[in-house]
C-alpha cells in the first residue's frame, strides 16, 4: 500500500457477540467466558482511497458495507486492524446522527456543533441548509414525525454544508424523489470538482456507475474485488444473475453457508496467515510478527474490561463484602482475625471498644441521676399543689 491516500483500511475486522440475555452481556464485559456465539461482520478488509476519489461500496445485504463506512467515520470501533483517515468525515445515512425528540432546526445546530462549527458559523449556514433540505415548516417539528425521505433530505443537507474533507453516503439517496436526487448528484459533482473524497454505499449500480471512479465489492464480510467501476460492476451483475437462477432451497443453503463462515472465522488463524505472508515477502525482517500484532491491535479500543481492571474490581468487591460481614457480625476486626469462623456467627451482645464503653457508662450514670432528680422535683411540685 502507498502513502498517497486519504483513507487507509488494513486488515480490519468487526466482531459482534450474539447475546441472548443481559446477563451474557455483563459476563462478557467482565471478560468471563460464556458460550455466546460470535458473528464477524468484517473478516480482514484492506483498501485505500486516494484524495479526490469517489469509491463505491457494493454487496448484498449483510455483507458489511455499512459496517466499514461506520468504522471509517468513527461511529463504531473496529475489532482488529488499522484505520487511518486524513481529514474530517461526515456520514449521510437515513436518520444518522439525528435526535428524534429534537426539531429539524435543533438537529442542524446539534450536528453542526458536533462537527466543530461555532454558533456564528451555524447561523450563517442555517438558511442554506433549510433551503436545500426543502422540508418546509417541518424543520421546526420533531424529527420523530418525519418520513424516511425527509430524514434523508435533512441529513444530506447538513452533511454537505458543513464542508467535510470526506463525505460518506450510505444509502441516503435511495429514499428521495427524483428532484432531490438530482440536487444531491449536482452537489456530489461539486464536491468532486473541489477534490473532496467520497465513499458511496448503494445497491443502485446505475448510481454507482455514474458517480464513482472505483468500486469495492464486499461479499459476506470479505473484500471480493476492488478496481475500475465498470469492471467490478460487471462481475457483480454476473454474481447477482447467478444467484437469481438458484432455486429457493439452494439460495437459502448458499446464504446459510456464508453466514456460518462468518460465525466460524478465527481471528488468531487470520493473524497467523497474515504474518506468514508478510514474512515470506520480507524474509530478513525478524520483527514481522510484532509489526503485524501492532497493526492488528495497536489502534483498537477494547470493548471489554482489561484483565487488570477485572482483578482490581474483584478485589474491591471481595473487600467490601468482607467488611460488610464484619460489621453485621458485631465482632471487632481483631476477633475476626483470631477466629475467622465467627464472621458468620453474629454476636448477641454488642461489644464496644474500651474507651467508648467507659464514656458510655459515664453518660448512662449521668442520665440516671438526671432522671432521678427530675422525678423528685415532680413529686415535690405535686405535694405543694
Amino acid at each position: 500500500m502507498t502513502e498517497d491516500y486519504k483513507i487507509k483500511v488494513q486488515n480490519v475486522t468487526k466482531e459482534y457477540d450474539l447475546f441472548k440475555t443481559q446477563a451474557d452481556k455483563l459476563k462478557s464485559f467482565f471478560s468471563i467466558k460464556t458460550d455466546v456465539p460470535h458473528f464477524w461482520s468484517l473478516m480482514g478488509v484492506s483498501f485505500e482511497v486516494k484524495p479526490g476519489e469517489a469509491l463505491g461500496l457494493i454487496g448484498v445485504n449483510g455483507s458489511g458495507k455499512s459496517t466499514i463506512s461506520n468504522i471509517i467515520s468513527g461511529i463504531i470501533p473496529q475489532t482488529t486492524g488499522y484505520v487511518d483517515v486524513k481529514g474530517d468525515t461526515s456520514i449521510v445515512a437515513i436518520s444518522a446522527g439525528l435526535r428524534k425528540n429534537l426539531t429539524g432546526r435543533e438537529n442542524i445546530r446539534l450536528k453542526s456543533l458536533m462537527q466543530g462549527l461555532t454558533n456564528e458559523e451555524i447561523d450563517a449556514l442555517m438558511d442554506d441548509i433549510v433551503s436545500f433540505a426543502d422540508i418546509g415548516d417541518f424543520v421546526d417539528q420533531p424529527v420523530k414525525s418525519y418520513s424516511s425521505g425527509m430524514k434523508s433530505r435533512l441529513g444530506f443537507s447538513i452533511a454537505v454544508h458543513i464542508n467535510p474533507d470526506i463525505l460518506i453516503i450510505d444509502e441516503a439517496l435511495s429514499v428521495g424523489d427524483d428532484t432531490f436526487y438530482q440536487k444531491c448528484v449536482d452537489k456530489i459533482a461539486d464536491f468532486k470538482e473541489q477534490g473532496k473524497t467520497i465513499i458511496f454505499v448503494s445497491h443502485s449500480l446505475k448510481q454507482i456507475e455514474f458517480l464513482c471512479d472505483r468500486v469495492a465489492w464486499i461479499n459476506y464480510g470479505k473484500l471480493r474485488m476492488i478496481g475500475e467501476t465498470q469492471e467490478v460492476t460487471t462481475k457483480y451483475r454476473e454474481f447477482i444473475e447467478w444467484f437469481k437462477k438458484l432455486s429457493k432451497k439452494d439460495k437459502a443453503k448458499f446464504e446459510a453457508e456464508q453466514k456460518q463462515i462468518q460465525k466460524d472465522f478465527d481471528i488468531d488463524e487470520y493473524q497467523r496467515q497474515v504474518t506468514e505472508e508478510e514474512q515470506a515477502q520480507h524474509p530478513d525482517d525478524k520483527h514481522v510478527a510484532a509489526k503485524v500484532k501492532k497493526r492488528f491491535y495497536g489502534s483498537v479500543i477494547s470493548e471489554k474490561m482489561p484483565k487488570t481492571s477485572v482483578l482490581f474490581t474483584w478485589l474491591v468487591t471481595i473487600a467490601t463484602l468482607f467488611f460488610c460481614l464484619v460489621n453485621v457480625s458485631g465482632h471487632p476486626l481483631s476477633h475476626i482475625a483470631e477466629h475467622p469462623a465467627s464472621i458468620v456467627k453474629p454476636t448477641k451482645k454488642l461489644v464496644l471498644p474500651k474507651g467508648v464503653a467507659k464514656d458510655n457508662k459515664k453518660t448512662t450514670k449521668k442520665h440516671h441521676k438526671k432522671t432521678a432528680t427530675e422525678k423528685k422535683t415532680s413529686s415535690v411540685k405535686a405535694t405543694i399543689k
